[in-house]
């Protein structure tokens, strides 16, 4: 089981942030190319990151805490999911901030003239 921790830790942050989406209606989720342009960036500069790392021999993973499971450049697949459910949890907490506190950045769905929500934009 010990080979599992890695996974287990980032299930906790994915169940630990659900209810952010869930409650609060944060549609991270729902907005999934959005999701895929934010984390996008992050993949390539750390999986490239990481795959150097790892062939210079600068990084290593201890094998009793990770799945085995290898990509290219002797990566572990527990590394690439890391570097998709942090930042998930990440912008889920950010959005989730912004609907409490009513924060804008401009992407917001326009209001129909009288200041009510338009079809698009309820959850």
């Amino acid at each position: 089981m010990r080979h599992l921790v890695y996974l287990a830790v980032l299930l906790g942050c994915l169940l630990g942030t659900a209810p952010l989406e869930l409650f609060l209606g944060t549609r991270v989720y729902a907005r999934p190319r959005r999701l895929a342009l934010t984390l996008l960036p992050v993949l390539v500069v750390f999986v490239g990151w990481d795959v150097y790392a790892i062939a210079a021999g600068h990084w290593t993973f201890d094998p009793r805490h990770i799945t085995g499971v290898r990509l290219p450049g002797r990566l572990p697949l527990d590394e690439v999911l890391f570097f998709v459910v942090v930042p998930v949890c990440a912008i889920l907490t950010l959005e989730a901030v912004r609907a409490v506190r009513g924060w804008t950045v401009g992407d917001e769905p326009a209001a129909d003239l009288d200041g009510a929500p338009t079809r698009t934009d309820r959850r």
